[in-house]
């Protein structure tokens, strides 16, 4: 741990004064931060023009977001992070984070290189981390995401989330998508019901927590990305029997993968290619994540659409700190 940790502290000094160079820059950007530039229209930052701002470091750092315990995923991935090492020839390092904000924080910084962020932190990632998502997990089919669904636990008299009035709901972050915002927006739009006026919000910190506090009752209700609880259940960490769900959503994109805006370009390729040529069959990503089997390209532009106009309908601002 702290041979990664000395990994990630390696080089802020230096992303520092690269930043600041961007800032400098006159050009089109949108809603991305002012240390990133989009001439291209795709609402991602661009790689810099200037060959001395780009990144090829020897030693890639890569994190998966924190819906669940790290330990679990830090297994699952190592096969993925030993076919990366092959394809790109370079050492590539799994880091932990605790939370979304770090996740965002330590790529805005310069300490992480290449990460799956999940659906409600993409928008800001992008915006003001410079992150550019290129892959998703999906099937052979094409087909990719999750649903976010209102769980109670089975004996609750609460049928509908009309009856969340006067109850207690968890969320998980304010970042979160089906942990926050689509569930805030839908709740306001389709049953009238509002947060601190009709019902009690708590926040969990994760998708896990919420779904365990509302099996052992800690919670009325919770609003959880559906693809976290099927996994617990499929891995026995909590019983089905003691979750019902009152209401589930339209399909959203699940975590999107990508890079941090800044890395030289063959470097880009190398580590696109090695999402894309990964062997599911017989790896611990495909015990784990048992309804995919393949990375499927995607873009920001196009399949972030319908969580941006979440963001919209609730308020969210892309302002970075």
């Amino acid at each position: 741990m702290l041979s990664s940790i000395r990994i990630l502290a390696a080089g802020a000094a230096a992303w520092a004064l690269l930043a600041g160079a961007a800032v400098a820059q006159d050009c089109p950007r949108g809603d991305l931060d002012k240390a990133y530039c989009d001439r291209d229209g795709d609402m991602v930052a661009d790689a810099p023009t200037d060959p001395k701002q780009l990144v090829d470091p020897p030693t890639l750092i890569f994190a998966y977001t924190p819906v669940e315990d790290p330990a679990v995923y830090a297994k699952a991935w190592d096969g993925f992070i030993q076919h990366m090492m092959k394809i790109t020839g370079k050492k590539v390092v799994f880091f932990p984070v605790q939370s979304n904000a770090a996740e965002i924080e330590a790529m805005r910084s310069g300490r992480l290189h290449i990460a799956g962020f999940n659906t409600g932190s993409n928008p800001i990632a992008v915006n003001c981390a410079g992150f550019v998502p290129f892959a998703i997990m999906g099937s052979d089919k094409g087909e990719f995401g999750y649903e976010m669904e209102i769980i109670v636990p089975a004996d609750s008299p609460i049928k509908t989330p009309a009856d969340l009035k006067g109850k207690k709901l968890a969320f998980t972050s304010p970042t979160s998508n089906s942990g926050y915002k689509a569930p805030s927006a839908i709740l306001k739009a389709d049953f009238g019901l509002e947060a601190e006026r009709d019902f009690t919000p708590v926040f969990s910190g994760k998708h896990d927590n919420s779904v365990m506090g509302v099996a052992n009752k800690d919670y009325d209700a919770a609003s959880i990305a559906n693809e976290v609880m099927k996994r617990m259940i499929a891995r026995k960490v909590v019983d089905s029997a003691k979750i019902r769900s009152i209401y589930k959503s339209e399909t959203f994109p699940t975590t999107g993968y990508g890079h941090a805006y800044n890395l030289d370009p063959k470097l880009v390729e190398k580590i696109k290619d090695a999402f894309f040529s990964f062997p599911w069959a017989g790896s611990a990503l495909k015990a784990e994540f048992k309804e995919e089997d393949r990375f499927i390209p995607i873009t920001y532009k196009k399949d972030w659409s319908v969580i941006r106009k979440i963001d919209a309908a609730t308020g969210v601002k892309y302002t970075c700190k």
